[in-house]
């Protein structure tokens, strides 16, 4: 059996570990040709360095290449011989574009946009965890595909929806359903998260995840990143996809068919199932981890999400209306106030209240349906990160 290639991006945070461990698993099913990773972790990626062996390693600066190097030899180890280090801000971009049979896109943020748009161009299948690079190149990053199934999703949401979507044609679709844990917040009104800390946002109730996704989780905002790469992945109107909290996360989407029938995805809450899968896809790799245990008394419950209190669904269907760089403006704004608010500079309210604040500030050229180009998208990016720093000092437009 033909072994896959296969590059990892972000190779040293959550995803990228699980992916390792994954691959590690199932050692003859996949080689690792390349890693990429910011190089804040270097004891780890000495670790998979050593263990995986890949061709290349993409660093963004030349201290953390070093910081590898002699990472690897505090192990008591030599480099990898043939081990090339791409160093650069666009290291990344160009280990994605070696044309692997995969690329798994676990970066965090809109730095992971040109890596996706140089592994579609190279034709590797992207399984794609940076969900930032399809929300805010839109249409641009949807034009780069070069035919049906490239882009296959590792949010354990989408992931969900492209496993029920093949119970029926597309024509059939009535809606989707996205499942939202709820967060640590669930239940409480906008009033009781005035004080909320760092370590209270991060402290998830059911997954473990980057301290950026965690947070974004605890506002919701993470679900309206992912009701907009529901919207582009899979071609559904965004009226026709709902969210429904579900605290359990145990169904982790679901699709309505027009004949009332549904279909929904059930597994434990391990991000190492929707991994697998879109390594592997479209098979199934055995021995991923424990199915449920279908005996077991247990209770899976479903409600409404409180708008009110969590505005941030709500603002990503305002931005999918208002232009194809709208998207853009509010993911970049977001990340400038995540940051801001582990650091202990603002407020948990002032995450997507500024949010909002930058997404109606910004007018685009644009219309919905009109595909941006790269330089655009940037543009939109850096406006937004700009217009978020105005907005918490308190600036006008």
């Amino acid at each position: 059996m033909h072994a896959r290639s296969v590059v990892i991006l972000g190779s040293t945070g959550s995803i990228g570990r699980q992916a390792v461990e994954v691959i590690t698993r199932h050692g003859g099913r996949f080689r690792v040709e390349g890693l990429a990773a910011a190089g804040t972790k270097p004891s780890e990626l000495a670790r998979q360095v050593a263990q995986l062996r890949p061709a290349r390693l993409a660093l963004p600066f030349p201290d953390a290449a070093i910081a590898v190097r002699d990472a690897v030899t505090a192990r008591g180890e030599q480099w990898p011989g043939g081990c090339e280090i791409v160093v650069g801000t666009d290291a990344a971009a160009q280990v994605a574009g070696v044309g692997s049979d995969v690329v798994l896109n676990g970066m965090t943020g809109a730095q992971g946009l040109e890596p996706t748009l140089a592994a579609l161009a190279a034709g590797s299948t992207l399984a794609l965890a940076n969900k930032e690079s399809l929300v805010i190149g839109g249409a641009l990053v949807k034009n780069a595909v070069g035919r049906e199934g490239q882009i296959v999703p590792v949010d354990s949401e989408h992931s969900a929806i492209a496993q029920c979507l093949r119970a029926g044609a597309p024509g059939e679709v009535e809606k989707l359903i996205l499942t939202a844990s709820g967060g640590p917040f669930r239940g409480m009104k906008k009033a009781a998260l005035a004080g909320v800390t760092a370590a209270q946002a991060l402290a998830h109730p059911t997954w473990r995840m980057g301290p950026v996704v965690t947070v974004n989780s605890s506002t919701l905002m993470n679900k309206a990143l992912e009701l907009i790469e529901a919207h582009l992945l899979f071609g559904i109107e965004p009226e026709r996809i709902e969210v429904a909290v579900h605290p359990q996360s145990i169904v982790h989407s679901m699709v309505q068919f027009r004949d009332g029938a549904t279909i929904a995805q059930a597994s434990p809450p391990d991000m190492r199932l929707p991994i697998a899968l879109a390594l592997a896809w479209p098979e199934r790799l055995g021995e991923v981890t424990q199915g449920l245990d279908w005996t077991a008394r247990g209770e899976w419950t479903f409600e409404a999400v409180d708008n009110e209190t969590f505005p941030a669904l709500n603002l990503a269907r305002r931005a999918l209306a208002a232009s194809s760089l709208h998207p853009a403006v509010l993911n970049g704004a977001n990340e400038v106030c995540v940051e801001e608010f582990l650091a202990g500079r603002i407020g948990y309210l002032d995450i997507v209240d500024t949010v909002a604040a930058v997404v109606d500030r910004f007018v685009a050229g644009l219309p919905p349906t009109m595909a941006p180009t790269l330089e655009q998208v940037m543009e939109a990016d850096g406006w937004a990160r700009a217009q978020a720093k105005q907005v918490l000092k308190g600036e006008s437009a």
